[in-house]
């Protein structure tokens, strides 16, 4: 080793410079043969090769990084490099430019590409820089083409002597060195990207190569048309290297004329370059943005550019298969129910690719690619997601009890109890709990405006609203009969009278709005009040049919009104109800405080306004909404009517009693009912008529109704009517009405022995009105 750095010290004070020491492990003698035979090397090898720049000056491109003031031609010049990293597409001057570097350093530069060097290599070029920085106090540059080949193990090889500058690394790549280079040397280089050569800059390549005389073709006396030069730019698609070859073929393979020029024609460059060079690597950053940019494309309905960039990938010899590929992807992620027949079509358009191959498979390839551009967009599908992430963040949450798998322990443990089938049900559907209880009222799909979707969105909406409103509504009865942990005889009490009380609670509240918004008519444009909003019922089908006008929802309850701004928030601001939190008798408040004193509406929507405001009087109550509506405006009522309401001796069998105590409990409840103190069953249907023609209402239209649906009567109601000692409100009833405590205890009998833990049918009055 000490011979070989002392006869290296000799050779270079006899030639005033440092020799490179290759690092392949060639003994001496055969460097310098291998540096004799360099001049013949030089003029034998390809004409890229030898127009390799040698100095900045010759350097054509990449002005972005390579231009007057930039940081990489000024640590050039100043030969104050650090480690770098050049990564761009072929032909684009990465090599070229580390041979600047060469030419221009004051330090020793070792030459590797990691196609053919490994470990071995990468030990002889540090051994090599660690004698020179000893010997000499000289620097090493490394210049690694095609680093991103190395693995892993033979990257970390360097990374000490980088770190401790014994070496200053260049690397060149292709790929994306984020992805393919080890990070701690990413994280220790800079990184230059470079671009593909632009047409003048092909040009000033192919003019530099027929100029000189030394290393092109200046002494042959070539003339190229300006179109065959044109030719040749335009093919070659910003790749140096590939102008260069062309441009060799054209002149090697062309004589000369009579004027002993080479004239080099549109023809002979034809010839020479015929198919464009599509930078496009399968495994590549290329390959990644292409499709990248093709997906994007589709997803942005632009059919022109996703036929562009699919050609493109057919083009540099794609696999179709993996096209195919993402658009079936595309099309339950992109495109999903806005056309429902979207994934049918491209699976289809696979099969026939499949059955009749190339060069014809590529009529069905682009007829799935167009018809994805085209197709409306929903990504609704990410629903999943939502849900996945709610399954991996919530606790484990139980199935209800009614939807468990009742064939194996329906008797003993209960399971299934209570499961309404669908199908015996008006239009297939009805309101039941499928959500775990923790998670009711959570929302994954969202139906977008798009297609097919836009058919179904209301739909899914009005079911989710009249489902949420009837749970709300039934209150402290929102009870599911859970799974029995101990067995004992059946007990027909026991069904699910939870879901039936919401799933025809839900059914009675969507006939009612269905009614309400039939008889007001409410058009896109239409500005509309939600009086008494609650749950929401109402508003949110006003907000589907006035979307281009506006909605306001009056709550009456400060956690009613929270509940529907956060509903409110999933829709974009502009097409959001006001929620407004108050009862009718601060609306004009209200509305002041807002700035809009003059504020009418087209249309005012109540619902059970008069039982909200019970100490109110009624003729009172409608004067603010009469003020508030347009003078071509409509007032939409739905209220029920206690008066009018179950009656719960109408539910008991007498038969086995006196007539005598039938009778006087018959009158003694409807004592209740008449009792005029009681701001519950005080006022009837012609109350309700007179207060509205007391503000100013026209009746237009009126119906009363008795809707019937079912109730379970719970040990909770039969205690509260009685008390424990017949001191409950309709035990008192009874008493006032002259009934004996046995009478009275007597009725209770009976009242527990045929209604507790019953479904019974039960009736309620419902009231529809139109007024101007």
């Amino acid at each position: 080793m000490y011979l070989r750095a002392f006869a290296l010290k000799i050779v270079a004070i006899a030639s005033d410079e440092l020799p490179a020491i290759p690092c392949s492990g060639y003994n001496a003698g055969m460097d310098l043969f291998a540096h004799g035979r360099k001049s013949q090397i030089e003029k034998e090898s390809p004409l890229a090769n030898r127009m390799r720049p040698r100095t900045l000056d010759e350097y054509v491109g990449q002005t972005h990084i390579m231009g007057p003031g930039r940081l990489l031609r000024r640590a050039i010049q100043a030969d104050q490099l650090s480690s770098l990293i050049f990564y761009g597409p072929p032909g684009t001057g990465k090599t070229t430019l580390a041979m600047v570097i060469a030419n221009s350093t004051e330090s020793h530069f070792i030459t590797i590409n990691a196609v053919l060097a490994g470990v071995k290599e990468i030990r002889e070029a540090i051994a090599t820089a660690q004698e020179r920085r000893n010997l000499y106090g000289q620097r090493t540059t490394l210049f690694v083409d095609e680093v991103h080949r190395w693995n892993k193990a033979q990257q970390d090889a360097l990374l000490p002597h980088v770190e401790n500058g014994t070496i200053i690394l260049i690397g060149a790549t292709t790929e994306n060195p984020y992805f393919e280079v080890n990070k701690a040397l990413v994280s220790r280089s800079r990184i230059f990207q470079l671009r593909p050569l632009t047409e003048d800059d092909l040009r000033e390549i192919a003019r530099q190569a027929l100029a000189d005389p030394e290393r092109g073709y200046g002494s042959l006396n070539v003339t190229i048309e300006p179109e065959a030069l044109d030719h040749l730019v335009d093919v070659a698609n910003g790749d140096a290297r590939g102008v260069l070859n062309a441009l060799e073929l054209a002149v090697e393979t062309t004589e000369k004329g009579a004027d002993g020029r080479i004239h080099i024609t549109l023809e002979v460059a034809e010839e020479s370059i015929q198919r464009r060079a599509v930078l496009y690597d399968k495994e590549g950053d290329v390959h990644y943005d292409t499709i990248s940019a093709f997906i994007k494309s589709l997803r942005g309905s632009d059919p022109d550019a996703a036929l562009y960039w699919m050609a493109k990938m057919v083009y540099a010899g794609e696999d179709p298969r993996f096209i195919f590929r993402r658009m079936t992807i595309f099309a339950g992620e992109d495109v999903g129910l806005a056309d429902p027949q979207a994934i049918s079509v491209v699976t289809s358009c696979w099969e026939a690719f499949e059955r009749i191959g190339m060069p014809e498979g590529r009529f069905p390839l682009a007829q799935a690619c167009i018809y994805l551009a085209t197709a409306p967009k929903s990504n609704s599908a990410f629903a999943f997601f939502d849900a996945l992430a709610s399954v991996e963040k919530e606790q484990e949450a139980d199935v209800p009890n009614h939807l468990k798998d009742g064939n194996r322990d329906k008797e003993g443990f209960g399971h299934g109890e209570g499961y309404l089938y669908p199908h015996a049900y008006r239009d297939h559907w009805v309101a039941q709990q499928y959500l775990p209880d923790a998670l009711q009222g959570k929302m994954f799909y969202e139906p977008s405006d798009q297609g097919y979707e836009r058919n179904i969105r209301d739909e899914v909406a009005r079911k989710r609203e009249a489902q949420l409103a009837a749970m709300l509504e039934s209150g402290d009865q929102r009870l599911e009969i859970g799974e029995i942990y101990t067995t004992s005889p059946k007990n027909k009490g026991k069904e699910a009278w939870l879901q039936r009380t919401i799933s025809q609670a839900g059914q009675s509240l969507g006939q009612q709005r269905a009614r309400l918004f039939e008889l007001a008519a409410v058009q896109r444009h239409h500005l509309v009040l939600d009086v008494n909003a609650g749950s929401g019922l109402l508003t949110w089908e006003a907000v589907r049919r006035a979307p281009e006008g506006g909605v306001y929802a009056l709550a009456a309850a400060t956690t009613d009104g929270e509940a529907l701004r956060q509903q409110a928030e999933r829709l974009p601001e502009l097409e959001r109800p006001f929620i407004l939190i108050g009862d009718v008798t601060e609306l004009d408040t209200l509305l002041t405080l807002r700035g809009e004193d003059d504020l009418h509406f087209d249309r005012i929507l109540a619902r059970n306004p008069i039982t909200q405001l019970l100490n109110y009087p009624i003729t009172e109550l409608f004067a603010p909404l009469k003020q508030r509506l347009m003078e071509d405006g409509r007032f939409c009522l739905v209220q029920t009517i206690p008066k009018q309401g179950q009656r719960l001796y109408q539910l008991v069998d007498w038969s086995g009693e006196t007539k005598a105590l039938a009778k006087k409990v018959e009158q003694a409840e409807e004592t209740i009912y008449a009792d005029e103190s009681d701001p519950l069953v005080n006022w009837d249907v012609a109350d309700v008529q007179a207060g509205l023609e007391a503000a100013g209402f026209t009746i237009a239209s009126q119906q009363l109704d008795r809707e019937k649906g079912q109730r379970r009567l719970t040990k909770g109601h039969i205690a509260r009517w009685f008390g424990e000692d017949g001191e409950g409100t309709y035990g008192r009833r009874l008493r006032e009405a002259g009934l004996s405590e046995k009478e009275i205890e007597k009725v209770r009998t009976l009242y527990k022995r045929q209604l507790e833990e019953q479904i019974v049918g039960w009736e309620t009055a419902v009231f529809y009105l139109l007024a101007f």
